[in-house]
């Protein structure tokens, strides 16, 4: 079996792409953070949000994916992923209550309508698919051959 840690990162990885196209989608429908109205959905906001969700998109899965510590083992990459539990776990509930509570709807991309109660499940399902992977990762432990 391959490195835990890499798993996490991709899962990660694809965590972040779906909350990035679908956090782009519902600024381009006029819903904005924590599912506030937006006025403006104009192309700099679109460029903004893109290229701070870059960030996350890009950093985490990297520091995930390869063994680093700093200050002596102190920080390290399991550290971090601790941390990204704990992330992960608070974004989890948060996108849970959005689904208990329910509330408005957006245009589908492929037409009709979609539930805000909907879109948080599917937002739910993929947190909390990127959560066991790097759970998994840090509580793995290699076998040891004798």
């Amino acid at each position: 079996m391959g490195d835990p840690y890499r798993a996490a990162a991709r899962a990660y990885f694809f965590y972040g792409l779906v909350y990035l196209v679908g956090g782009l989608y519902l600024i381009s429908q006029g819903v904005g953070v924590m599912g506030a109205r937006t006025a403006d959905a104009s192309a700099r906001t679109m460029l903004f949000w893109a290229l701070l969700g870059l960030i996350p998109l890009v950093v985490i899965p990297w520091l995930l994916s390869r063994p680093w510590s700093w200050l002596g083992g102190v920080v390290s990459r399991t550290l971090f992923a601790w941390i990204v539990i704990a992330l992960l776990a608070y974004r989890a509930f948060k996108v849970g209550q959005v689904a208990r509570r329910g509330g408005g709807s957006v245009a589908a991309p492929w037409g009709g309508e979609i539930s805000f109660q909907a879109g948080a499940l599917a937002f739910l399902a993929v947190t909390l698919i990127a959560l066991g992977f790097v759970l998994r990762a840090v509580t793995h432990r290699p076998r040891l051959i004798p």
